[in-house]
């Protein structure tokens, strides 16, 4: 089975930069598609951003324009980088991975990382 190992997060304050990491294991499928969630205490789990096999990407419009998806060459390992971070994007962060054609029908992701916590004070 697929592990994903997120790392990259911390305390920080508002405005602050932060670059999340998230290592694969290994890349179980031809076409997989990859991205991240968070969860803060007492809300519901929330769709950062996502990258699928073709490049594109999404992004929660509470996160346009200061959060970047992106992956090295290899594609074993995922990256957002944060920046301009504010005390609302507090919340433990989730690294996720599935087959694209999964993702599309389900609009879900099978493995899931541990997650890293991200905390931004004010």
């Amino acid at each position: 089975q697929v592990q994903l190992v997120e790392s990259g997060g911390g305390s920080v304050q508002s405005g602050g930069s932060l670059r999340l990491s998230c290592a694969a294991s290994a890349l179980p499928y031809s076409t997989y598609c990859m991205g991240w969630y968070r969860q803060a205490p007492g809300k519901g789990r929330e769709q950062v951003a996502t990258i699928a096999d073709d490049g594109s990407t999404k992004y929660a419009d509470s996160v346009k324009g200061r959060f970047t998806i992106s992956q090295d060459n290899s594609k074993k390992t995922l990256y957002l980088q944060m920046n301009n971070l504010k005390p609302d994007d507090t919340a433990m962060y989730y690294c996720v991975l599935d087959h694209c054609t999964n993702v599309r029908w389900y609009g879900e992701y099978k493995f899931w990382g541990q997650g890293t916590q991200v905390t931004v004070s004010s």
